[in-house]
Parts: structure tokens; C-alpha cells; sequence
């Protein structure tokens, strides 16, 4: 009995340390590591770690990265613009209404009664399908710092029962002058990608979202419900972790984005993503979708590892030795930081905001 008592101390104090040293930190430490950019990978690095339902043929006849770049991403007012706007228009207005323009919408084609399309958003690109009315989003775990997707495809993107779609390999870099801002770069251009719809649409569990997703951001492919909350993860908005109610997670919803009057429990493919290990910030009960990646690169799925899904973070909570009631945390953004004061007053958190930077 008194070893097992024993041994419950040391989980508990350990479990404790673990919340210490994950969530809290002083307000004189460095909130935020030092951003390093990675090198990217060679043509062969690529070739070598490319997801094993992928085939990648060379076309002898091709769309160039820079032609289709440099006419997809004109300026607007420009008459290649209207033209594009135009056209987006008229062919993918189903989609922007069945999918609530949770995407960038690519090429098209009906094929019996399924409408299919390419999507991509924050997290990646998607194979969408509208059949019978219904919407679906099949995500494609292809890392957009490694491929690149033409916005204008001159081939069938179904065919024999397979997804292909025409881009290049690419490598990300960095725009001087312009924090923040990336752009890319071919390091081979006219590539055929192809994988089976067998693959694509495969969602063991039947919860909605399938199984190249669920592997990609850390959900269990083999249960419906991967916290255990008895809610099913196409539903939760946080489906990594069960929401508890505490202080620390209340700070940690305050902070998340106002979304105004928008309905996000009908927005399933929209995600906001942080990198964190703060258990408080794991157990948010949030208005809008999120996930969460480890700080450990080690206990990343192999498509975080190489792809940047987060575009705002939000600081571990810091301490202040002069008054122990008094928090700092830190929220940053694409373009701005803010700079917070908190204090717990009569069960409600207190914010100061403290200023920032717009860049």
C-alpha cells in the first residue's frame, strides 16, 4: 500500500512539473524560440520521402510553374486578373457555396453525379467532391513546401479511377524586404501527380475526415472519437484533446480569434493551428476549430515536420516575481504582436493590453 501511495506522489509531482515546465515560464526568459529557417530539400530529398500512394511522372508537354504563377498571382486590376476572377466565378460557385469558401479553388470536373475539385487552404491541399448535394473535403498530405499545384490544369483530374493533376517540385524562399512574406521557386517543372481515389477517400473510423488527414495532424485513423470526450472528431472543435475548465484554459480561449458572427462548428476543414505542449492551452474549449503541434520535432507526424501550418502563436504564460497575481503572455500573428497583462479578478480574467508591433 505504501509503495503504491509512493508511487502515485511521484506521477503526480512529475505530472505537476511536467504543467510547470510546459505552460509557465519568468517574465525575464525568452518567450518564443529564435525563428530558423530550414534548408529545403533537394529534388532527391523530395523524391526520396514522398508519401508511398504518390507516382510522380515527367509530361513531355507541360504548363510552365512560371507561366501559371505568374498568371494566377497578377495583380489585381490587371485584365489577366478580371479574366481569372471571371472564371473562378462561374466555375466554382457551386463550391464556394457548398464549402462556405474554406478553400482556393483549382480545376474542376463532373464526372457521373460527383462534381470533383481541387481546394487547397492553411493546412494543405484537398481533393472536394459534391455529390447529391453533399460536400466533402479529402485531404492529400502533400507538403505545399514541396509541390506545387498548376491553378490552371489542361488534363482531366479523374481519371480510371485515379486523381491526378498537374505542378512542379518547388522549394519555399524568402522575399527580402517583406517579413513574413514567401514565395516559391521550381526546381523541376512539368510533373504529373497521380494517386489512387481508392487512397484519397479511405476513412477507416467513418468520422468524416479521412484517414491521409487524420495520419498528417496527429488523429487516430482507427477511432471516430480520438480524446475520448464521446464527441466524433469531424464535431469537436478540439479533437486532440478533452476541454477542461480552469483558470489558465479561460486565459487561453480569451485569446483565441474573435470570428464575429460566423458559424465555425459548420466550417469542419478550417483549423487553426498551434505549436504548444501547455496542457491549459491543450484543454481550451475554443469557438473555432484547433489542433495542436508538439515543440518536439521528434513527436511531429512526418508532413508537419516539413510544412508550416501555424500563422499565430500564443506565448506560454509568464510569471512576475515582484507580484505573483500579475501574468504576461504574448500573442503573435502574420504581421503583429500584442503584448498582454492578465489578472484573475473575482473568477473573471483582467487584460491590459500592453501594445504591440504591424508590420
Amino acid at each position: 500500500m505504501k509503495i503504491c501511495y509512493f508511487t502515485i506522489l511521484i506521477l503526480f509531482f512529475s505530472c505537476s512539473q511536467s504543467v510547470e515546465k510546459n505552460c509557465f515560464t519568468n517574465r525575464r526568459d525568452q518567450v518564443f524560440e529564435v525563428y530558423k529557417e530550414q534548408k529545403p530539400y533537394t529534388v532527391k530529398q523530395i523524391l526520396n520521402k514522398k508519401v508511398d500512394y504518390l507516382e510522380i511522372t515527367s509530361l513531355k508537354k507541360y504548363r510552365s510553374f512560371r507561366q501559371d504563377s505568374v498568371e494566377s498571382f497578377t495583380h489585381a486590376g490587371s485584365e489577366v486578373y478580371e479574366k481569372m476572377e471571371k472564371r473562378l466565378e462561374s466555375q466554382f460557385k457551386v463550391f464556394r457555396e457548398k464549402f462556405s469558401d474554406q478553400f482556393a479553388f483549382y480545376s474542376s470536373q463532373q464526372v457521373g453525379n460527383v462534381l470533383y475539385g481541387l481546394g487547397r487552404n492553411r493546412l494543405g491541399f484537398w481533393l472536394l467532391t459534391i455529390e447529391n448535394e453533399k460536400p466533402k473535403a479529402y485531404f492529400l498530405g502533400l507538403s505545399f513546401s514541396h509541390y506545387y499545384i498548376n491553378e490552371i490544369q489542361e488534363l482531366p483530374i479523374i481519371k480510371d479511377g485515379f486523381l491526378q493533376f498537374e505542378g512542379s517540385l518547388v522549394k519555399i524562399v524568402k522575399v527580402g524586404g517583406l517579413p513574413g512574406y514567401d514565395d516559391y521557386s521550381a526546381m523541376e517543372d512539368g510533373k504529373l501527380f497521380k494517386m489512387s481515389l481508392k487512397d484519397v477517400t479511405k476513412d477507416s473510423d467513418h468520422d468524416g475526415y479521412n484517414d491521409i488527414f487524420e495520419k498528417s495532424f496527429g488523429l487516430n485513423q482507427m477511432d471516430k472519437d480520438t480524446d475520448g470526450d464521446g464527441i466524433n472528431d469531424f464535431e469537436d472543435m478540439n479533437p486532440l484533446f478533452k476541454s477542461e475548465k480552469n483558470k489558465f484554459t479561460q486565459l487561453y480561449e480569451l485569446l483565441q480569434p474573435n470570428n464575429g458572427m460566423i458559424n465555425m462548428k459548420k466550417l469542419h476543414y478550417t483549423f487553426q493551428i498551434y505549436e504548444t505542449d501547455c496542457d491549459y492551452f491543450h484543454q481550451i474549449n475554443p469557438e473555432a476549430r484547433v489542433l495542436f503541434v508538439s515543440e518536439d520535432k521528434n513527436k511531429q507526424t512526418p508532413y508537419l515536420r516539413i510544412t508550416d501550418v501555424t500563422d499565430r502563436n500564443i506565448s506560454k504564460i509568464q510569471t512576475n516575481d515582484k507580484d505573483p497575481n500579475i501574468f504576461y503572455i504574448y500573442v503573435s500573428g502574420s504581421g503583429f504582436t500584442n503584448d498582454y497583462a492578465a489578472e484573475y479578478i473575482k473568477g473573471k480574467w483582467m487584460l491590459k493590453d500592453l501594445g504591440g508591433t504591424v508590420s
